[in-house]
């Protein structure tokens, strides 16, 4: 069997699977029973002074059949008395000494209210902690959270304060929402971070309901922005740890965070740069026992690679993500439908025909069945149809011998040499 442990920014784990600062961080009780359910380590519900929580506070986002494809949530840090938290994170700490607990913080951005948060943290037991610079809802306002985060200057200047007083590695949560997120982890290893983790919630409006015109969620009748997360947001995600990954001058680990539930995406973003990964939404809503299927479902899977370890996959991805200017335009593909395959839905007709480039045609063979084909003459490999191909195998995407690679930036040098 693979070994899963990691070894992320010094905090020793036993396997790359972490609880995110969320709901399901909120007690002792939670994280430990995630713990007896085989979670590596748990990043507990952000700390600060207690808050007021609203009601409702939660919404899901339903497509085609499937429940929470998307999550969204106005709900603050933790409403429990900070005293509480601790002494629940000592007894939980000195329970399950083997797994990893982050104390996430979040306080106004003032040294000395960072100096006397980590202190306190840092005297139960933590292994570490994380800056919570990306809710974008409530504590925002407020100036914190993402209001803090969207500003590289502010983002450096508390990295810099919470080192000053902190013994255990800090991690510095990113907002996704700004313009580009490598400005921020940049200005968070500027100011000493010894990992950051990304991405937070990313602002949003679930939707209005059509027959009272409410928000959803609403609180007596009223509504307010709040922060999305669940499967939907993954590719933006997997983006912005890419980015913040093939920077040079970062040159941090990474905690991946976005939509993960279960192993593919796990190693998804490992691939692409993360030292580890953080669930929430996913165990929000199939409960803890979902780290049992990552467990065994990534071990098979590095067996299956002939790979011993899991930090075999961390950024082998990543030399192959670039800039658009830097990618082959001569690389050419082409779509082939097989007709034993397909069941002449016409989905890919019709998509063709409408939303690209009219390659696809009904063609009558030797039997007098009607076909559909590709004029390859025509194919500008664009992927559409089968992308909504709804049975697998039925068109494929073929690779064609093309002219010598060259790319727009190689191709703009030439052109300004003529």
């Amino acid at each position: 069997m693979a070994d899963l442990s990691v070894d992320f920014a010094g905090i020793k784990s036993k396997n790359p699977f972490w609880l995110a600062s969320g709901p399901p961080t909120n007690t002792g009780y939670q994280v430990q029973r995630a713990f007896e359910a085989g979670w590596g380590g748990a990043v507990w519900k952000t700390l600060g002074d207690p808050i007021v929580n609203v009601t409702s506070r939660f919404a899901g986002l339903h497509y085609n059949g499937q429940r929470v494809a998307g999550f969204n949530n106005i709900e603050l840090i933790t409403d429990r008395p900070l005293e509480v938290n601790l002494e629940e994170i000592y007894e939980t700490k000195k329970k399950f000494p083997d797994r990893v607990i982050i104390a996430s913080l979040m306080v106004e951005p003032e040294q000395e209210k960072w100096h006397e948060i980590v202190k306190r943290v840092e005297d139960v037991g933590v292994d570490g902690l994380e800056l919570n610079f990306g809710c974008p809802h409530g504590m925002a306002e407020r100036g914190m959270g993402s209001a803090s985060g969207q500003v590289p200057e502010l983002v450096e200047k508390q990295t810099y304060w919470a080192k000053e007083a902190a013994e255990t590695p800090v991690i510095v949560k990113l907002t996704p929402n700004i313009t580009d997120i490598t400005a921020t982890a940049y200005a968070a290893a500027q100011g000493g971070a010894d990992a950051i983790s990304l991405i937070n919630t990313i602002n949003s409006l679930m939707g209005i309901d059509l027959d009272t015109w409410n928000t959803i969620p609403n609180v007596a009748g009223k509504g307010t922005h709040g922060g999305y997360c669940g499967p939907a947001v993954k590719p933006i995600a997997l983006n912005m740890v890419g980015e913040c990954a093939r920077q040079q001058d970062i040159n941090l680990p990474i905690s991946g965070i976005g939509g993960i539930e279960n192993w593919k995406d796990a190693a998804e973003f490992m691939l692409m740069g993360a030292t580890a990964v953080q669930v929430c939404t996913a165990a929000m809503h199939h409960g803890f026992r979902i780290v049992e299927d990552m467990i065994d479902g990534l071990s098979n899977y590095l067996d299956g690679k002939g790979l011993s370890s899991v930090t075999a996959l961390i950024g082998q991805s990543v030399p192959k993500y670039m800039d658009w200017g830097d990618l082959d335009l001569n690389h050419r593909v082409v779509a082939h439908i097989n007709n034993d395959t397909c069941i002449n839905c016409n989905k890919c007709y019709i998509a063709c025909e409408d939303g690209a480039h009219q390659c696809i045609e009904r063609v009558t063979d030797e039997c007098g069945r009607s076909l559909l084909k590709v004029r390859e003459e025509d194919c500008v490999g664009c992927n559409l149809c089968s992308v909504v191909c709804p049975v697998d195998g039925a068109i494929d995407m073929i690779e064609k011998p093309g002219e010598k690679p060259m790319t727009w930036n190689e191709r703009q040098v030439l052109l300004n040499t003529l």
